[in-house]
């Protein structure tokens, strides 16, 4: 097995924590809107461990990407790309199948779906941060 690049750490790093900032912020609302309960929590558990693992693989596929000739690359790229879209709506998949379809509530669809949106977020306001620090 490959060392994992330090860029992917750091990256993968600064996802986590900006997941669990919005994780934490989005059991705020629950809890303030009254609709807080533990499947809120085991849903947020959910969509945000598949948003980081998904962000982290995506990582390890670049890293390993660049090592390869354009072809391969562009191939190593679209396989992983189906593979992780394909893990993303499996895990979700089951979040909503345990909150929706089955006899036992295990997690709330809504905390499942949302934090899969947060490393998306994350992105589009780091340029903003840049320029505060800068």
């Amino acid at each position: 097995m490959e060392k994992i690049d330090p860029t992917v750490k750091k990256e993968t790093g600064y996802i986590a924590l900006w997941v669990l900032i919005f994780s934490v912020f989005m059991q705020a609302v629950f809890l303030v809107i009254g609709k807080w309960d533990l499947p809120v929590l085991w849903g947020n558990l959910l969509g945000g461990f598949t948003a980081v693992l998904n962000f982290f693989l995506l990582g390890i596929t670049v890293q390993n990407a660049v090592r390869k000739d354009e072809k391969e690359s562009k191939t190593l790229l679209k396989t992983s790309q189906i593979y992780r879209n394909l893990m993303v709506f499996v895990l979700a998949g089951l979040g909503v199948y345990f909150s929706r379809f089955s006899s036992v509530i295990i997690f709330n669809t809504w905390a499942v779906i949302i934090p899969l949106f947060f490393p998306r977020i994350a992105f589009s306001i780091r340029p903003l941060l840049s320029k505060k620090q800068g």
